[in-house]
């Protein structure tokens, strides 16, 4: 089995991404979820990201440790 490292897979998944994506490009990058699912996963943590102002700038590294995570579907 090969190893499996976030480094390498940040490298290569969503390599046309860039490494800080916005709300709306994290609607894409997850399948093309809904705008309130996206902020719901922001404003309770599941999907590290910064705020500034009233913007949020999501590192593309953190949308790659969230896919990678083992876990439920539960957003509560």
């Amino acid at each position: 089995m090969k190893s499996f490292s976030k480094e390498k897979a940040s490298r290569k998944m969503f390599s046309e991404y860039p490494d800080v994506v916005s709300p709306e490009q994290l609607q894409k990058m997850l399948g093309g979820i809904g705008k309130t699912t996206a902020y719901k996963l922001l404003r309770v943590g599941k999907i590290k990201s910064v705020r500034l102002g009233r913007k949020y700038l999501i590192p593309k590294i953190c949308v790659i440790e969230y896919l990678c995570e083992d876990k439920g579907n539960d957003l509560n």
